[in-house]
């Protein structure tokens, strides 16, 4: 059993530092240099590039990963319209962050004139990573976890982060765990395939992490307790990830057999 700690890492000069943006620091550097070296190691590509591409990616990224999450809660945030940009509090998108990294990718390999198919390839690798470690923000926040559960792994909630119905429970499934284990598995298993050089055509590796990722997503989603949004009692995460499934496993299988 392990217990949510505080929200507050420190307080300096009365400003309060939240574990969450530290840690979302820490995943976004470590994304960035794992990036950096497959893509000089790899790739083929010059020192530093996925460095002078990072700041595209995390803007575009961060802006698409919050305007998801809060179209998706648009009800909440009608509300309380400057709640917004109190992006401190916790409330991205993985799959907001991916459409707006996308878009600044492709304006940076635009920019400087470089293949955006290849730099994707590269991208996903640090972004496995960094997900990994970025699921841990969660773990701070209390949120992102599951069902009530008995496991010797279990998580204690504090009463005000419980979901309604669940004041009575105090264990829950660590869901944050799960999918950081997982993309754990899905950074090596990129890493592997990269390193052996098995897969020849550009863009089949991102092809491979958006499968591997819509999978660990579709898993992740059963146990979660605070999915924002439903269709026929099912989160929406699940929908687009099987949607992303299909999509990347046809164009993966159209690639093959064109060799």
């Amino acid at each position: 059993m392990f217990t949510s700690p505080s929200q507050i890492l420190c307080t300096i000069f009365g400003v309060n530092i939240y574990y969450y943006g530290v840690i979302m620091a820490l995943a976004i550097a470590t994304g960035v240099l794992v990036a950096d070296w497959a893509g000089t190691k790899y790739f083929g590509l010059k020192k530093e590039t996925i460095i002078d591409l990072a700041p595209y990616i995390i803007i575009f990224g961060i802006l698409g990963a919050r305007i998801y999450y809060c179209a998706l809660n648009y009800g909440f945030y009608l509300r309380f319209p400057t709640e917004i940009i109190a992006i401190r509090h916790g409330g991205i998108s993985i799959h907001g962050a991916m459409l707006g990294g996308a878009l600044g990718l492709w304006l940076f390999a635009k920019r400087h004139k470089l293949n955006p198919i290849k730099l994707c390839d590269t991208s996903v690798i640090g972004l496995s990573i960094a997900q990994a470690i970025g699921r841990w923000g969660n773990f701070f926040n209390s949120e992102a976890f599951g069902a009530p559960t008995n496991l010797p792994w279990k998580l204690y909630i504090a009463p005000q982060y419980r979901p309604i119905p669940y004041q009575d429970y105090q264990y829950f499934h660590p869901a944050f765990l799960y999918e950081s284990i997982l993309d754990l598995a899905v950074f090596a298993i990129l890493l592997v395939l990269t390193k052996t050089g098995r897969l020849k055509k550009d863009g089949n590796l991102t092809l491979i992490y958006l499968i591997l990722y819509s999978l660990v997503r579709i898993f992740v989603e059963m146990f979660r307790l605070d999915s924002v949004m439903y269709i026929l009692g099912v989160p929406v995460a699940i929908f687009v990830s099987v949607g992303i499934i299909i999509v990347s496993t046809a164009v993966f299988i159209y690639n093959v057999k064109r060799g």
